[in-house]
């Protein structure tokens, strides 16, 4: 808790307690006055006095706040009219009183022949809750760097030196109002590059569904702006195309009218800053698609180098870089694209005029003030814009929008090395692509041969299982085709079909075509017996055999191996057990 800066003065019937709270949380505070006790608090601060006189409440106190000033001035009726606090000059004296310590040592001897009965604690006594104050100093300006401004135009200072602590969760620069401009911005590029996470970035480049879903949402100021190009010549419809809401009007009149006194160099950063704070909003109501979470304050013021490290600006480029490296880094979509959608949508905001720019603001406003650490924006930076965008000049908006539009970003220009972390990507992802096919192709060949050795063997034994029938159809046929053939019955099969019967390995019998024939196609002739005479056709035929077949070398020769050989792969084959089939 900070002890607030305070003082004191009184009239015959009140005791006034005037007390500066600035970049305090004033929507929520408490006062407590009883006897000579008075207590206040408003977030981060905790002021506590004991007063030289007794006070009451009986219902005519009364209490106000300057906002412009940050001053709490309550007036406290005192318990007896007319009486006369003295010393109320005396700030230290005010103060709670601290506890008595004891220069006991810590650390006894057990078993000590004496202990005094001061030096026992006793557990029943109540513990004193009161927090140890020291009075508030004032830190003049003339101590503090120059270079070391921050907030709304860079007219803010000392305000961290007090309220780092309790405000570390805010912003990531440590100790602002002693860190010049310069060696900010060197503080974050090396924190954003420590950040950057390759792995994440490659995730998000290829699994990009997310991503493609978020860029096909519209928010509210594309419609605005289809209208607007749809009336352009018409300069009272533009005027009225953006409206506010109650809850918005209601903000607007809490706003303090100020007027701001700023020269050339102060307004242009607030020009360039209104951009950065800008950009942050656009990417945030885009990946929300409009719905507003407990992460929202935290993404607008990471992507916003303005809000997170003070960052001040001199061109428009500088301000596309930083933002695009950001949102590559910080948060759960980190996409090229989604940072040139939020650019895009920038320059269509700034396009819209003052009234588009101020409805964001506000929206802003309500979600930095609705957040516990980082309401202290609003004060340095949102409040402020709130109301100066409505002083501001359309056409000065409009220029700022043609200037974004000729700063268009690129993945080179990040210094993230976007462009060789994809093609390494890429790479590695066509060699798995080609050893995934590699090894389909393997799996391939091997399945075919062996389906081909499968559909041979179903072949052969279709075709034995189809002779089988052949022979069985045709030893139904008459036997009266005998003595039209002639005397022999081998022989008009012989000459018909041409062919020659060589001995196979086997010591089996087959049959060759052979060339010179018309009708070399071995169509087998009608069997002049009947299927029960099996066992003399066979030895008949082997009797004919004897005389038509030479057998130039016997079985297992290496003459007849070496016939075997020179035999060519064409001739057509027929097996013993065929040519008893006929």
């Amino acid at each position: 808790m900070l002890t607030p800066a305070f003082d004191l003065s009184q009239d015959p019937d009140f005791l006034t307690v005037a007390i500066r709270v600035p970049y305090a949380r004033v929507s929520e505070f408490d006062v407590y006055c009883e006897g000579v006790d008075f207590k206040f608090y408003a977030k981060p601060y905790f002021l506590r006095l004991t007063l030289p006189g007794r006070i009451v409440e009986n219902g005519s106190e009364q209490g106000s706040y300057a906002a412009d000033k940050g001053i709490f001035t309550i007036r406290l009726p005192k318990e007896t009219p007319g009486q006369h606090f003295e010393g109320l000059n005396m700030l230290t004296a005010l103060l709670a009183p601290r506890k008595s310590r004891t220069a006991k040592p810590l650390v006894e001897e057990i078993g000590a022949s004496e202990v005094s009965e001061e030096g026992v604690e006793d557990d029943d006594e109540e513990f004193d809750w009161e927090i140890e104050q020291s009075p508030y100093e004032e830190v003049p300006e003339s101590t503090l760097n120059p270079e070391c401004r921050y907030g709304f135009g860079n007219l803010r200072s000392g305000v961290f030196q007090r309220l780092q602590d309790e405000l570390s969760d805010v912003i990531d620069l440590k100790d602002p109002d002693f860190t010049p401009a310069a060696e900010r911005r060197q503080k974050r590029l090396a924190a954003e590059l420590a950040k950057f996470d390759p792995d994440h970035y490659l995730a998000d480049f290829f699994e990009d569904e997310a991503v493609k879903q978020v860029l096909e949402y519209n928010p509210w100021w594309i419609d605005l702006y289809s209208k607007m190009m749809a009336s352009l010549g018409k300069s009272q419809e533009q005027e009225n195309l953006v409206s506010f809401s109650e809850e918005e009007k209601y903000q607007l009149r809490k706003f303090v009218n100020k007027s701001y006194l700023l020269d050339k160099r102060a307004c242009r950063q607030v020009y360039y800053s209104l951009i950065d704070i800008l950009l942050a909003y656009c990417y945030e109501i885009r990946v929300t698609e409009g719905e507003k979470n407990v992460e929202s304050a935290w993404n607008i013021r990471k992507l916003s180098p303005t809000l997170c490290w003070f960052e001040t600006w001199t061109n428009v480029h500088e301000i596309l870089v930083s933002f695009g490296r950001r949102v590559l880094c910080y948060p759960l979509y980190r996409h090229f694209k989604l940072v040139m959608q939020a650019y895009r949508d920038t320059i269509k905001m700034l396009q819209l005029g003052k009234s588009a720019v101020l409805k964001c603001l506000l929206d802003i406003h309500k979600i930095f003030q609705e957040n516990d650490p980082a309401y202290i924006l609003n004060d340095l930076y949102i409040s402020d814009y709130c109301v100066w965008i409505q002083k501001a000049k359309s056409r000065k908006l409009a220029a700022l929008a043609e200037a974004l539009k000729k700063a268009s970003p690129s993945k080179a220009q990040l210094g993230l090395e976007l462009q060789e972390l994809e093609a390494a990507a890429l790479l590695v992802q066509e060699e798995e692509a080609a050893s995934k096919a590699g090894a389909r192709c393997t799996s391939g060949q091997q399945t075919p041969s062996s389906s081909s050795e499968t559909s041979d063997s179903e072949e052969s034994g279709s075709s034995t299982s189809s002779e089988t029938e052949d022979s069985a159809s045709e030893h139904e046929e008459p036997r009266g085709g005998e003595s039209e053939a002639g005397p022999s019955w081998l022989s008009p099969f012989v000459e018909e079909s041409s062919m020659a019967l060589l001995p196979d390995h086997g010591g089996m019998c087959r049959s060759v075509v052979l060339p010179g024939s018309d009708d070399g196609q071995g169509q087998p002739l009608a069997s002049p017996r009947a299927p029960g005479a099996s066992e003399p056709l066979i030895q008949e035929l082997g009797e004919q055999l004897e005389t038509l077949v030479q057998i130039s070398e016997p079985k297992g020769s290496a003459a007849g191996q070496r016939a075997e050989e020179r035999q060519p792969a064409d001739t057509q084959e027929l097996t013993l057990s065929g040519l008893i089939r006929y």
